[in-house]
């Protein structure tokens, strides 16, 4: 757990350039980086202060360290990475990919936003979850989903830490047909920080989903905090229209 204080510590921020850098490709692997000399001085920080930004970029396996060797970038380093095409199953296959830690699992009486989402009566029971979700050993995502406690009735704790939620309501008989979502900037509060390992206020990606069963059944209500030097999301664009001015829509 990392409380510290805005601005970001030193060797964090130089974490976020240097990760930036490998997963640019301009540290590319192969290659050893700067000595922890050199980059002290590029940096106009100590030695203590690389060194454990590179400690974190080790911890995360995004270089390995080799005593008297140096450090140098591992193949496939890249963040987790959802596109927008092929939505559903790109985050299927996100879900297979990674980790769950659950941190809360209830039946409760719908909050208003989830009742809203859902189109059910003020106080309908739902199933709440609170997950994070890690990648390569460190947290991704903050995720919160409530789903119909009809629905949710063939899942729980043991099938939520195994199998990804569209997964499991795809075999609670429920064919998953779209989805709404809205992406947003959002600062870390003690719970997310404390969740995701970063510093009170860090900016997080924030996700509004709701998922729609057959004839448009909303089953799903999802509220997700991302760390975005861990997670990103990518639309492919193309230009449509007859007249001008033509607009971007997605592929």
């Amino acid at each position: 757990m990392i409380k510290a204080p805005l601005p970001l510590p030193r060797y964090h921020q130089i974490y976020l350039v240097l990760r930036e850098r490998l997963v640019s490709g301009e540290l590319p692997p192969g290659r050893a980086l700067p000595g922890e000399l050199e980059l002290a001085r590029a940096y106009g920080v100590s030695r203590v202060t690389i060194r454990a930004a590179l400690g974190r970029l080790a911890k995360e396996r995004l270089v390995r360290r080799q005593r008297g060797r140096g450090t140098f970038p591992r193949a496939g380093g890249a963040p987790a990475r959802a596109q927008l095409s092929g939505f559903f199953e790109n985050l299927l296959m996100h879900g297979l990919r990674t980790s769950v830690r659950i941190l809360e699992l209830a039946e409760v009486a719908a909050p208003p936003e989830a009742a809203a989402a859902l189109k059910l009566d003020p106080g309908a029971r739902v199933q709440k979850a609170i997950r994070v979700r890690s990648y390569r050993g460190g947290p991704v995502s903050l995720i919160t989903t409530y789903v119909p406690a009809d629905v949710a009735r063939s899942f729980g704790r043991r099938e939520l830490a195994a199998k990804p939620m569209l997964r499991l309501l795809e075999d609670a008989g429920v064919k998953v047909s779209a989805g709404e979502q809205t992406i947003s900037a959002q600062l870390a509060d003690h719970k997310a920080a404390e969740a995701l390992e970063v510093a009170v206020g860090s900016p997080l990606l924030a996700v509004a989903r709701v998922v729609y069963g057959p004839r448009r059944r909303p089953v799903q209500y999802l509220q997700g905090l991302y760390r975005p030097d861990r997670y990103e999301y990518r639309m492919d664009l193309s230009r449509s229209g007859g007249a001008t001015p033509r607009i971007w829509v997605p592929s």
